[in-house]
């Protein structure tokens, strides 16, 4: 059997030297309007680390860049185009894990804050998003927005908002033939029309910074 592969609608120089394509089975929108994307942990540029995220029709949606030698302490997720949608940054000087996400590349009134769970061991809870002035002028509890449960490692987690409702789930992807389930670098975001999707895909990027391999690169 051959090598799954990926084919995104994007120009293959995008990929840089390798040339990597993927193709996926599924994606879209589900019964229920959810948006379905595929989420791959790749960079499109060479000397890059990252994201690459495409829909259903192999559109691109959203990328994120990390440049390996850079150390600007910031991540910025973009749109297909490369225009910054957000931007997460470490909040420095705090106790714990804690991130500020803000519009565009504004440094100034976050949008909202992301906070680890300090005792994952007593609580499913992965991950408290709060309103991001109220949680970035005391405390660090905000308004509660989202709460994050279940699993990164096993890329089966979910985003609850504040009445229980499930707004978002990251699971895991199944290949095209025979159902063959892909390692844990592609996996699918499944978004419900209330939430902002690019808000989901920052949610992504912080649980790969908290749980993820990303949590070794010091940026």
């Amino acid at each position: 059997m051959g090598m799954t592969k990926v084919y995104p609608n994007v120009p293959s120089s995008s990929f840089g030297s390798e040339g990597v394509k993927l193709r996926l089975a599924g994606g879209g929108s589900d019964a229920d309007g959810a948006a379905v994307l595929t989420v791959w942990k790749k960079s499109l540029l060479f000397n890059c680390t990252g994201f690459t995220v495409f829909d259903g029709k192999g559109n691109l949606v959203f990328r994120v860049d990390n440049y390996v030698a850079g150390n600007k302490g910031e991540i910025v997720l973009m749109d297909g185009a490369g225009e910054p949608l957000l931007t997460i940054r470490r909040k420095r000087l705090s106790l714990g894990d804690n991130w500020m996400v803000y519009d565009g590349e504004t440094a100034a009134n976050p949008r909202f804050h992301v906070r680890k769970q300090a005792n994952l061991m007593s609580s499913k809870s992965l991950a408290r998003v709060s309103g991001g002035c109220a949680a970035a002028g005391g405390g660090g509890r905000g308004n509660a927005m989202y709460e994050i449960e279940g699993s990164y490692s096993q890329r089966s987690c979910a985003v609850y908002d504040g009445t229980r409702r499930c707004v978002a789930e990251i699971k895991r992807k199944e290949a095209a033939a025979a159902g063959v389930a892909l390692g844990v670098d592609v996996f699918r975001l499944i978004v419900q029309p209330e939430m902002d999707t690019a808000v989901a895909m920052a949610l992504v990027i912080l649980l790969d910074q908290m749980f993820g391999s990303s949590k070794r690169l010091s940026f």
